[in-house]
């Protein structure tokens, strides 16, 4: 899933993403930066991000603008 940063208190690493499909707000989940290049998030910025079992965000990553699907870049394509 991709979305965007709604808010992010980094005391806390309590968060909000808005998702891109369906523009539903989802928590960020308890670790959800762990692994991942982020150190904080800002306001505005666009995540790539799995679901949890409970329904929260987990598992931020960046992805390339093939990746997310902007418009004017080709999509992604296979080698076989």
């Amino acid at each position: 899933m991709q979305g965007v940063i709604k808010s992010y208190d980094p005391g806390t690493a309590d968060g909000v993403i808005i998702c891109d499909t369906d523009l539903a707000d989802y928590d960020l989940a308890r670790g959800a930066l762990n692994g991942s290049v982020f150190r904080m998030l800002r306001q505005g910025q666009r995540v790539i991000f799995d679901l949890d079992a409970d329904g929260r965000a987990t598992a931020l990553r960046l992805g390339s603008e093939v990746d997310m699907g902007t418009p004017g870049f080709p999509p992604a394509t296979t080698a076989q």
